[in-house]
């Protein structure tokens, strides 16, 4: 018998694992502007091994125009269905990591194909962490208006009881990228493999004494 050892079973990484549970479904991020989602998303495309995409540059792809033009042009429902359609398409030639523009997931028909083509995940941030991210930057058609703390108020007042429909929540706050990367990761592992995230407390009944 040979003495050579017998090399270590290779274990499947965190991000095997979720890949491999993911099957052909992608994953979507929603959120408000200045949520992170781009930034998030490629980094978790990155580590996941999957082709990441911003639904907002494929929107402008498609229409050869900006998205404020595209507003200022033919107005937000244009816009909207036009969104509609670019999400469509994208998930049915997934799996990708898809960061949505902060209104698309307001639509029924978007939401309802999130949920049958991927897993979601809002990354939620509070005003003044939206603020601080969006107020310098003039690509933000909804917040040129005369007040933008108050615009992003109501925003929030209006899409956060539609975002809590999504699979799963992260906050969305100033550490760096990765620490939300990997919450992200986790909490999809916890989702699709059944793993509790690390420091969890088991379900009520589970540690429970006989």
């Amino acid at each position: 018998m040979s003495d050579a050892a017998v090399p270590a079973p290779i274990h499947p990484t965190l991000e095997a694992e979720i890949t491999a549970a993911l099957g052909p479904r992608s994953i979507v991020l929603v959120g408000m502007m200045g949520a992170g989602k781009s930034t998030i998303g490629r980094r978790m495309a990155a580590r996941l091994k999957l082709p990441f995409t911003d639904a907002d540059t494929e929107i402008e792809t498609a229409a050869d125009m900006t998205i404020p033009e595209i507003f200022e042009a033919h107005g937000e429902p244009y816009f909207r269905d036009g969104e509609a359609r670019v999400i469509a398409r994208i998930l049915d030639n997934g799996p990708v990591v898809l960061a949505t523009g902060g209104g698309a997931f307001m639509r029924e028909e978007t939401r309802k194909r999130i949920s049958d083509k991927a897993i979601s995940i809002w990354l939620k941030a509070d005003s003044d962490i939206i603020m601080r991210r969006v107020r310098r930057r003039a690509d933000r058609p909804l917040l040129q208006t005369a007040d933008p703390e108050a615009t992003v108020n109501r925003l929030l007042s209006e899409r956060e009881p539609v975002y809590q429909n999504a699979d799963l929540t992260i906050a969305s706050r100033d550490v760096p990228h990765d620490r939300i990367v990997d919450e992200c990761l986790e909490a999809l592992h916890a989702h699709l493999c059944g793993v509790r995230p690390a420091g969890e407390p088991p379900p009520d009944g589970l540690n429970a004494t006989p």
